[in-house]
């Protein structure tokens, strides 16, 4: 049995340990916001944060988690239910269109500007060069990840 923390809260994993993370989220913790996209760890529809770094739940063995933190889409609202500044900034921009890649997007992009609060076009450019979006909104997320970090940066003040 594992002891898994998910989104702040402890759970218990009894399956597999090679399981990929993705799917024990989705199927044995109920947390489908995370996508299955390719399988292979190449489109970032799956990424979630282990220990606040981007991880790609599709490759992740749940028994490689350890005793890390893992945190999906559904755990970057914050504890007063407010909306994350991505997310605000997602729905402001009328960033998705078809959606599916989405959630993903936003986990790489919380990552980087958790690491760069105030990211240049290249900043940005180098950590969503992973994550694919067949509809080709790079702009707007491009867009939607300055709008969350002036939103941050003015939250700080």
């Amino acid at each position: 049995m594992l002891e898994i923390t998910i989104n702040g809260e402890l759970h218990r994993y009894d399956g597999d340990p090679a399981t990929p993370l993705l799917w024990a989220l989705r199927e044995d913790f109920g947390l489908t916001g995370s996508k299955y996209g390719c399988g292979a760890a190449l489109c970032g529809c799956c990424t979630v944060h282990v220990d606040g770094e981007a991880r790609r739940a599709c490759v992740t063995p749940i028994g490689d988690i350890g005793s890390a933190s893992v945190t999906t889409i559904e755990g970057l609202v914050q504890p007063n239910a407010k909306l994350h500044p991505l997310q605000t900034a997602w729905i402001e921009l009328d960033v998705a269109q078809c959606g599916y890649c989405q959630t993903g997007q936003i986990m790489q992009a919380a990552a980087l500007l958790s690491k760069i609060p105030e990211p240049t076009d290249q900043d940005i450019d180098e950590a969503m060069s992973g994550n694919l979006c067949r509809c080709g909104t790079y702009n707007q997320i491009r867009q939607a990840i300055k709008l969350a970090a002036h939103i941050m940066t003015q939250a700080r003040k």
